[in-house]
């Protein structure tokens, strides 16, 4: 019987040992996804946490390792110990340190549903089979969820293919606890190795092997943060790694003893890496991207940004809050239940958000909205809609705003429309051109004043000065505002930092708060903005691999960049 349909009970606790992949959040099967949505209680290590989180149930307890101790099989030795933290009750003082199969159990057997979820795969990448065999002595029911294993995700993400058309032999290697026979069979072979190791190691592995037998122009390639946006690759030979590495500044350094996997193989594609480097090559691959919403309004806009290799910063630079005087708000929401309109006007998703608010007040619900028409400015507030249980009646065919809704919207013709009237509820600081073009299509507009918009408070001291500091790669404008507000909160972008702009208006503030506009995107759109700071990436790495020069991030040409970036 699956975990997720157990009854309650303390005689039905269960634990899922669950692979959470190598990094990429995405790499999570269905079934991981599953289990976490019902668990009741997570454990994992700090790192691990950060990739399955968002799939877990809202209340969930959370523990976690001490961040004193690791679990991973590399760099630590030892039984993991965890740090308890339930949800939002933390209590003052030190946490309490358990061992990890005591609360495992612990946990199960007061009915609850566990998952404990490890890095990589739990049968290859971490030591659950401790934990596991702690469960089957306790009799506490447990279930294996496979995941993606560093070895084996890794490689495929720096484009090192483990085999050939000719199928040749792979071998695995963790080297901390290889032995010396174990070093002489892989070098005694010809086929693929695929070494689990440190950073500061990699290179003694290399030794082991050409002691071993094989050839030291055999290719070997190391990736350090593989499936991560943080991924590097270095390619070289079993007998020049060493001297690569030096040369690439990153040994020795604290970053010496972060796990690594090397790859060593004549069949491995080790060689072919500049042509099958699929994920390195993406357009927008490392930068990190400052995107002045909040996480809500830029949930799509960042899932896109991460698709081209980008880390997506979040800052929100406005707040909303409700209107100064809400009896306007409050009779028009009325007049929708009464019949007072024909059709209302969603300009935004905060507008969305306004009259859900004020209907869920009042006890309504998407009901309310029966026999009235609806329309949305754009696909987001759409959705925003949808959300709400209402399915829009026009969205723009052509270009994303109110101009392009003015294109779509029919005139008010008197034989099929009972009522000329409209609500448009929207910001108190929104432009007049809705309105213009709906009174010119012969329509009556109740423009309402659903919320305000005021400037955001000030993000983190850590991000003002990575703005000002050029630690933003680029930085996304979709409004005037967004310029006045982000420069009012946080201060001027860095000169390295490629501005990017959603319209010329939006250019042109950026320009009088003395900012070189770099990016601009085709049409109003967040996504197409997206798409062309994609474009112009990609062809600032195409210019500097046609020139020879090394692929660098635009905040890697600021002073001590470099240097900073190999210690972090």
């Amino acid at each position: 019987m699956s975990p997720t349909t157990l009854p309650a009970g303390p005689e039905h606790g269960h634990v899922t040992f669950l692979g959470a992949g190598p990094g990429d959040p995405g790499l999570l099967t269905l079934r991981a996804v599953e289990a976490l949505a019902n668990a009741d209680v997570l454990v994992a290590e700090h790192e691990v946490l950060d990739v399955v989180r968002r799939h877990a149930r809202h209340g969930v307890a959370e523990l976690h390792t001490d961040p004193g101790t690791s679990s991973d099989p590399l760099p630590g030795t030892g039984t993991p110990q965890l740090t308890v933290v339930d949800g939002a009750s933390t209590t003052a003082g030190a946490p309490a340190v358990r061992d990890a199969a005591h609360l495992v159990m612990e946990a199960a057997r007061g009915g609850r549903r566990v998952v404990r979820a490890v890095s990589g795969d739990p049968g290859l990448d971490a030591y659950a089979a401790e934990e596991m065999l702690a469960c089957a002595a306790a009799g506490v029911p447990f279930e294996v969820v496979p995941g993606v294993a560093a070895a084996v995700g890794v490689p495929a993400y720096a484009g090192v293919p483990l085999r050939d058309a000719q199928g040749a032999d792979v071998r695995f290697v963790d080297a901390r606890t290889a032995s010396e026979r174990c070093w002489t069979e892989v070098g005694a072979s010809d086929g693929t190795v695929v070494v689990s190791t440190t950073l500061d190691s990699a290179a003694a592995a290399a030794g082991e092997l050409v002691a071993a037998g094989r050839k030291p122009d055999t290719p070997m390639t190391v990736t350090v943060a593989g499936t991560t946006t943080r991924q590097r690759t270095w390619s070289a030979t079993l007998g020049t790694i060493a001297q690569t590495l030096k040369q690439a500044k990153v040994l020795p350094s604290p970053e010496g003893g972060r796990p690594v996997i090397a790859v060593v193989g004549e069949r491995s594609a080790a060689a072919q890496r500049d042509q099958l480097s699929w994920f390195e090559s993406k357009p927008l691959f490392g930068w990190r991207v400052l995107v002045p919403r909040t996480k809500e309004q830029a949930a799509s806009l960042s899932d896109q940004l991460r698709s081209y290799g980008a880390v997506p910063h979040e800052v929100p630079t406005i707040a909303v809050e409700p209107p100064r005087t809400p009896q306007q708000m409050e009779r028009a929401v009325k007049g929708l239940v009464t019949g007072r309109y024909e059709w209302i006007a969603f300009t935004s998703v905060n507008a969305v958000k306004a009259v859900r608010e004020k209907f869920e007040e009042y006890g309504l619900d998407a009901r309310a909205f029966a026999g009235i028409k609806v329309a949305a400015v754009g696909e987001q507030t759409a959705k925003a809609l949808v959300a709400f249980g209402v399915k829009p009646d026009l969205v723009p065919s052509g270009e994303q705003s109110a101009a392009g809704l003015l294109e779509d919207w029919p005139p008010y013709d008197p034989v099929f429309d009972p009522i000329d009237r409209v609500f448009l509820p929207r910001a108190d600081i929104a432009t007049e051109t809705l309105v213009a073009g709906l009174i010119e299509l012969g329509w009556e507009v109740d423009d309402v004043t659903a919320y305000r918009t005021v400037r955001a408070s000030p993000p983190p001291a850590e991000t003002r000065e990575a703005i000002k500091g050029g630690g933003f790669d680029a930085v996304l404008f979709t409004s005037s505002s967004t310029v006045r507000n982000l420069v009012g909160i946080a201060g001027k972008p860095h000169n390295v930092t490629i501005i990017a702009c959603i319209g010329p208006a939006t250019a042109k503030t950026a320009e009088e708060h003395g900012l070189r506009v770099d990016v601009m995107a085709p049409e109003p759109s967040v996504h197409k903005l997206a798409e062309a700071l994609a474009d112009f990436g990609m062809k600032r790495r195409v210019a500097a691999v046609e020139a020879g020069d090394p692929v660098t991030r635009p905040s890697e040409r600021r002073p001590g960049a470099r240097r900073r970036r190999t210690t972090t």
